[in-house]
């Protein structure tokens, strides 16, 4: 079937003013449906919902945000308060110079000829990934669900080398529950009380926390006693990282905190990515089919490798074009450390400005049929505005693991696409709603058949 005039499943976002209760509902079920219509049509939107607020679409101002006043917009209040007692004051949460030295520290674990030599591992996990479905074709399987798993499977993989010492089942639980259930807007993260009031339902997960980071504690001080493997991992990289400047080491607690970072983050964006990304082939038929010709002429029919990823370029078009329409982070938020003026808007100290990215890549004044499923869209990434494609944030905080989650992406698509061919499930289209991340509310149910 041809899908072209088609729109794949979207967000309704809001079409008059929310207010302060149902802002905070909306908040509490699907994040997207905050952001105001208008927002897909405008520059700037702003408002009061207990405190001043502003979205910011412009990639002009955004790339003032990010780039040339990047000190004066620090990660908001709210971010830090749902994330912090589950990965400290890691490279995600870390400000100034605290995470300066540690970005200098952590850069090379991430570097070309790191990235390249975890290949193998992605293709492992993708093989293994095509063995469970092949048990189980030609009936429905739910992707999102292999993908957490695959993409599990990898980062367990490249952290702990499948150390015995490092529960990795245990930590991937933890920060699950406390994602799900504990990492919800609370309306005193709206209002902006200090840390030290209780937050209703973040309270109640403490020991799963503390076992997490018991579990990642126990496994580096085992590690450290043992000394690195001969191919190091994650750990291994991160114990000999230093800040060149100051030759300074991560500690044990700051090396568990960016671990389990990574480990959150290096499984659950790329899982949804992938996730949104094979529902959309299923989505158009003719762009899989595409791909998979691609796949067939470069890989054969063996499953894609590292070496295979240069050229395999539609194939990243498509995760390209997933993380376009599904954002992994939907919103981003900040708080204005000084006043500034942006779209020719006063914005306060104080205030919290948001770059709502679910909106920003489906803007109409930035994006030809914006909520059309187009990969061809990014053939020329040349011609993709910087500050209107921000899957992965820009400036000095780009995500630092942007290379790993592209190579782990397209050496998993590749291998799915090259064995089998999936179709949707009539009445089983998955929503997007965002609490921290996008995910696909309801699974994504596909059918899966050999080529």
């Amino acid at each position: 079937m041809n899908t072209h005039t088609q729109i794949p499943v979207h967000a309704k976002l809001a079409t008059r003013p929310l207010g302060l209760w149902h802002s905070l509902q909306a908040a509490r079920s699907n994040l997207l449906e905050i952001l105001p219509a208008i927002a897909v049509k405008q520059p700037m939107v702003s408002g009061k919902t207990g405190l001043r607020w502003h979205m910011v679409m412009d990639p002009g101002a955004i790339r003032r945000m990010l780039l040339e006043k990047v000190d004066d917009y620090p990660k908001s209040k709210a971010t830090k308060n749902l994330l912090k007692p589950a990965i400290g004051n890691s490279l995600f949460i870390a400000e100034g110079a605290d995470w300066r030295w540690q970005r200098r520290a952590a850069a090379p674990v991430f570097s070309h000829r790191n990235v390249a030599a975890l290949a193998p591992i992605m293709t492992a996990a993708a093989e293994d990934c095509c063995q469970r479905i092949a048990e189980r074709a030609p009936a429905a399987v739910n992707l999102l669900d292999e993908m957490v798993r695959t993409t599990f499977d990898v980062i367990a993989d490249v952290t702990f080398s499948g150390d015995g010492d490092f529960d990795a089942q245990a930590v991937h639980g933890a920060i699950d529950a406390y994602i799900a259930e504990a990492g919800k807007i609370s309306i005193l993260d709206m209002f902006g009380a200090p840390d030290w009031v209780p937050r209703p339902g973040r309270m109640f997960f403490g020991s799963a926390v503390n076992d997490m980071k018991s579990v990642a504690d126990k496994a580096i001080d085992a590690r450290q006693a043992r000394g690195p493997r001969a191919v190091p991992d994650l750990l291994d990289l991160l114990l000999a990282g230093e800040d060149p400047e100051t030759k300074r080491r991560m500690n044990t607690a700051e090396l568990r905190d960016n671990l389990l970072t990574f480990i959150v983050a290096g499984h659950e964006t790329t899982a949804l990515s992938l996730s949104w990304a094979l529902y959309l082939c299923a989505f158009d038929q003719e762009v899989q089919d595409k791909a998979r010709a691609e796949i067939h002429a470069v890989c054969g029919n063996s499953a894609a490798t590292g070496d295979d990823v240069p050229n395999l370029p539609y194939v990243r078009m498509i995760i390209d074009e997933a993380l376009r329409l599904y954002p992994p982070a939907g919103i981003v938020s900040r708080t204005a450390q000084a006043d500034d003026v942006l779209c020719g808007r006063e914005v306060r100290r104080g205030d919290t400005v948001m770059i709502p990215i679910y909106a920003l890549h489906r803007h109409e004044a930035l994006w030809d049929a914006p909520d059309a499923f187009r990969p061809e869209r990014f053939t020329d990434r040349k011609e993709v505005d910087r500050y209107a494609y921000l899957p992965f944030g820009d400036g000095p905080r780009i995500c630092i693991g942007a290379s790993f989650a592209l190579q782990e992406a397209v050496i998993i698509l590749a291998t799915l696409l090259g064995r089998f061919r999936f179709t949707p499930v009539v009445g089983r289209d998955p929503s997007p709603v965002m609490i921290l991340t996008t995910r696909p509310e309801g699974g994504v149910w596909l059918t899966a058949e050999a080529v």
